[in-house]
């Protein structure tokens, strides 16, 4: 009897869909953890160049100056080009750690009682610094750059008393400061230093009249050593809406 032919074996339909649970998922980055800052370690930016005439001035004013004071609205980069120039010297070896420090005043919203060490209560108010400093440095490398002392988190009440040498001085949010708590900071600069003091007098969460901002740059203006430099709404680098709005909100 002859054998039936065989049928040819129909080809399977590919198969496009990809189960949730893998390794491709248990690699996924997920914002809460650490498990994927050695994939976004590896897009950190090397080189920050200005993208207007003012923060251009602001750059080559920190190169030339010990204390470079920056005034100017939100999102014109004070606090990011500040960073930057920090880890610049820190990776040519001009200095030996960035000290970073702003006044801790809640902006109308009081966050109640903050559990963990220094760093870990002063991270709410660190977050933008952090960031900048993620975007130059990587994740990683900050946060053993900061367990090891290299970046030091220093509220500005530990500031009292201390000489600060060989270090770059990031200052932000100069105008939640009164003019004693300026005074006492900008006298910590020591031999080998950079402070950089950024702020906006129009973003004060003090009573009226109480920042110190002002007048510390009023009194300091006419020192040979000291570079004032004030950033505008044209500098603002952030949503072309940002630029349009600060106008309109004074």
């Amino acid at each position: 009897m002859a054998k039936r032919p065989r049928q040819a074996a129909q080809a399977k339909p590919e198969n496009n869909v990809h189960p949730l649970y893998g390794r491709s998922v248990e690699r996924a980055w997920h914002p809460l953890d650490g498990d994927g800052d050695d994939d976004r370690d590896q897009s950190y930016l090397k080189t920050v160049k200005p993208r207007t005439s003012n923060q251009e001035a602001l750059m080559r004013a920190i190169d030339e100056h010990a204390l470079t004071i920056t005034i100017g609205p939100a999102g014109t980069g004070k606090t990011y080009l500040a960073v930057s120039k920090a880890v610049e010297s820190l990776s040519a070896g001009r200095v030996a750690r960035i000290v970073i420090t702003r006044p801790v005043v809640e902006a109308g919203e009081s966050l109640g009682f903050l559990p963990g060490d220094i760093n870990e209560k002063m991270d709410p108010w660190m977050r933008p610094i952090y960031d900048a400093l993620s975007d130059r440095l990587g994740a990683k490398q900050v946060r053993q750059m900061v367990k090891d002392g290299t970046v030091e988190v220093a509220p500005l009440a530990y500031m009292r008393g201390r000489t600060i040498s060989r270090s770059f001085l990031v200052v932000d949010e100069a105008q939640n400061m009164t003019f004693m708590q300026i005074k006492m900071l900008l006298t910590r600069l020591g031999w080998h230093s950079t402070m950089v003091v950024n702020g906006d007098p129009d973003q004060s969460d003090l009573l009226p009249g109480v920042s110190g901002l002002a007048e510390a740059v009023q009194r300091l203006q006419p020192l040979e050593g000291v570079a004032i430099v004030r950033l505008t709404a044209e500098d603002i680098v952030r949503h072309p809406l940002v630029a349009a709005m600060m106008p309109l909100l004074g």
